[in-house]
């Protein structure tokens, strides 16, 4: 006999959150009736802890958070780091080194925050909603971040084609193991190209084994509700896992439902507590 889910994961951009980063109303009241009935709720998201934070906050979560697609670890209970992987030492500097050749803008999250320079202004709408602390510096690539003791947690770059082409390919000749990178046009910014490169080894997936194992239960045990591209780890991994209603073909094949509302009018988080959990506002 199939057991009943005892976490729900969740991301938050083009899931919970509306056009202005705050939770859908009636999404935000079932995954609180969730918690007060004691299921695990945690989110797993691609922005930074601080972030996150609010939404944290606004839910009354008290486990782990995914940050930065699972590299980062944190409690919700506590705010602090319980698992970090980063980019470190040498490699770090490898990295600042590609950036610096490729020259795109170069947005480096490290410490919770975010580090651009002038050449990220015209950009940094697409990256400022990742975290509440987004710091522009002379030249983000002689910046101390790079030097950062636990290591650089991510770099988003928006270029062009041929800039974002580079980056990727020093990177993948460079730091083959040690870094993961995916390069994407950017459907908002016209003739834009974006990159993101992490450490090797995490996503959104592992972050939902993380913190299956950190409460004891199984991944059969999980339920997921994703968007975009960076959820379908997660997605496949969960025993039970929603797409949103706007989310592309790819995201709405590797889940297990496809739910009918999308993110502009909300509602499909509670959809998924509902039906997967029994419980209905």
């Amino acid at each position: 006999m199939k057991s009943s889910p005892k976490l729900l994961a969740v991301d938050l951009d083009g899931t919970l959150l509306d056009a202005h980063g705050n939770p859908h109303p009636r999404d935000a009241e079932a995954l609180r009736a969730l918690v007060e009935r004691g299921t695990h709720v945690s989110i797993i998201t691609g922005r930074l802890y601080s972030g996150t934070r609010a939404s944290v906050l606004t839910l009354g979560l008290s486990g782990p958070t995914g940050c930065v697609d699972g590299s980062h670890m944190v409690s919700a209970a506590t705010h602090t780091t319980l698992m970090h992987h980063g980019i470190q030492g040498p490699h770090s500097e490898a990295l600042r080194r590609i950036f610096e050749r490729a020259a795109p803008a170069t947005f480096v999250f490290a410490r919770d925050a975010i580090v651009y320079d002038e050449t990220g202004d015209p950009y940094l709408g697409y990256v400022a909603t990742w975290s509440s602390d987004v710091q522009r510096s002379v030249r983000v690539c002689e910046h101390a971040v790079w030097e950062e003791r636990e290591g650089i947690t991510a770099v988003v770059a928006v270029g062009t084609a041929d800039q974002i082409s580079e980056a990727a390919s020093g990177i993948q000749d460079e730091l083959r193991d040690i870094a993961q990178v995916a390069m994407f046009p950017i459907r908002r910014i016209l003739g834009a190209w974006g990159l993101i490169v992490r450490a090797s080894g995490g996503n959104k997936g592992s972050a939902l084994e993380w913190i299956a194992e950190h409460h004891g239960i199984s991944l059969e045990e999980t339920v997921s509700v994703g968007d975009w591209l960076n959820d379908i780890p997660m997605l496949t991994k969960a025993g039970r896992s929603f797409a949103m209603g706007q989310a592309p073909d790819e995201v709405k094949n590797a889940a297990t439902d496809v739910l009918p509302e999308t993110s502009d009018e909300g509602g499909g988080v509670a959809r998924v507590v509902e039906e997967a959990f029994g419980i209905r506002v």
